[in-house]
């Protein structure tokens, strides 16, 4: 039986879409035995009708921006970055997809070729999160689509409506309706999904217990591909710099950005003890002048709203757990609108902490560690078992090259920030922050399979040796 699902505004409460769950079962079978069509299209084919999604988004930019800023409380300018960066997804995987599923050929002896191709999966079910509701999901259904595959994608349920609309745009530019089908509901329809026996393909963005639990499902089932991006603890170490104006606008933007709702945060700033009074006096300065309020709101803010009440309320107590057991509180987090999920960034000192929590604080929340040298930075930087991404800040060439070949995770920056890693690139992390299966460019790599294939036109064969003579005497009788 189909239930009642609603999405709110986190900024105002407004009810702004009201929907049902969908019927799983109906929707896999839809897909499932409509994907061949699809796949036996030509790629250019699919090439063309994806370039014709790009112009469709185009003609929608300002409706999806709106949608995307009103049901996430990102402010407005944000959310138009992610919908340029749904319209560039389409260049991108073209170009990943010739270059890492491309046909090569060898020619052998006697005309024999040695070919490889690569062949959709068949039916990948994309989950996709809330902080980036179209550009992420978007990142997993173009390059599936291009490779051939038939795709069911399941918002998160906390924005429905945003992936309402990214559907109904790609049927607008001529994806069969039955190639891609939305899954509307909560936790239970997205188990469903992935545990069907008709889906093929697991592609997850969001967080680590869900993607962990998602990996042991499947892990005596080889023959289901699991793509698995789930965020990180991300450090961002800040050594010798002149610049630390530059150094602290790069801290605010890798720990702000998104109200900090972004996987490749950074939730610890690790800092050179004899530069930490002063870098954090100026990080403290920027994030005391940073405006927090809805998307639309002038003058512009730089961050909205997290996502909903139950995350600022998890977000305070993380903050006072911080405090009350050794953490000194450098801007302490203020909710400044009752019953609404705002929070004002916020900023503690954790150094002499005993035992530092290794989780994804998910929201604008920037833990300090003090360190005396350049090889304890790294530890501490390495002091967790996720590693999406890395940055440093200040340091010599031969430091970063230091930091770049011993710190874990899978994006590693130099002045530049944890965030705003680029889609011509691979994007993914190692430990608990994903499962080598990155995505960006690199998402052609899991939405098909090379298939090796020794190739003529016509059958040659002999065998020279292991067989027994011939009796030419008896032939003869």
């Amino acid at each position: 039986m189909s239930a009642t699902l609603t999405s709110t505004e986190p900024a105002t409460g407004v009810l702004l879409w009201q929907g049902t769950s969908s019927d799983v079962e109906a929707e896999v079978a839809r897909v499932h035995a409509a994907w061949p069509r699809w796949a036996a299209k030509p790629v250019a084919y699919r090439i063309e009708t994806l370039r014709r999604f790009v112009n469709v988004v185009r003609a929608n930019e300002d409706a999806l921006a709106d949608l995307i800023a009103r049901e996430t409380g990102k402010p407005l300018w944000d959310a138009r970055t992610e919908v340029m960066a749904v319209m560039n997804k389409v260049d991108i995987s073209v170009a990943a997809y010739s270059e890492r599923t491309g046909q090569r050929r060898l020619e052998a002896a006697l005309g024999a070729r040695q070919s490889v191709r690569h062949k959709p999966h068949g039916v990948m079910a994309v989950l996709g999160p809330y902080n980036f509701p179209a550009h992420l999901p978007n990142g997993h259904i173009v390059p599936a689509l291009l490779a051939g595959n038939g795709v069911l994608f399941k918002p998160s349920e906390h924005t429905p409506a945003v992936g309402e609309m990214l559907v109904r745009l790609f049927h607008e530019a001529g994806v069969p309706e039955d190639s891609l089908r939305l899954i509307l509901g909560g936790p239970d329809e997205g188990k469903a999904l992935a545990a069907h026996p008709d889906v093929n393909g697991i592609l997850f963005t969001g967080s680590a217990h869900t993607g962990i639990s998602i990996n042991q499902q499947f892990a005596t089932n080889p023959a289901k591909i699991l793509a698995l991006e789930m965020g990180g603890n991300n450090p961002v170490i800040v050594w010798d710099t002149a610049d630390l104006a530059s150094a602290a606008v790069l801290v605010i933007q890798s720990a702000f950005l998104s109200s900090g709702q972004r996987c490749t945060a950074a939730s610890r700033l690790i800092v050179k003890q004899e530069l930490a009074d002063a870098l954090i006096a100026e990080v403290k300065k920027i994030a005391d002048r940073l405006i927090v309020d809805h998307p639309h709101a002038d003058p512009t803010p730089f961050m909205g709203p997290v996502i909903d009440n139950r995350s600022a309320d998890q977000l305070t107590e993380s903050f006072l757990y911080l405090m009350s057991h050794g953490g000194r509180p450098i801007k302490h987090m203020v909710r400044p609108v009752e019953d609404r999920p705002f929070l004002s960034p916020a900023i503690i000192d954790v150094t002499a902490m005993e035992e530092r929590p290794d989780v994804e604080l998910f929201g604008p929340l920037l833990q300090v560690i003090r360190v005396p040298d350049f090889a304890a930075a790294i530890a501490e930087a390495n002091n967790s078992r996720y590693g999406l991404s890395a940055s440093l800040i200040g340091g010599t060439p031969e430091q970063y090259n230091q930091f770049w070949a011993n710190v874990r995770a899978g994006i590693v920056n130099w002045n530049r920030p944890t965030n705003g890693a680029s889609s011509s690139a691979p994007f993914g992390g190692v430990g608990i922050s994903g499962n080598h299966r990155p995505s960006a460019y690199y998402a052609a790599d899991y939405c098909a399979y090379p298939v090796a294939s020794a190739e003529i036109e016509q059958p040659r064969a002999s065998i020279g040796v292991g067989l027994k003579d011939i009796d030419i005497k008896a032939m003869g009788d």
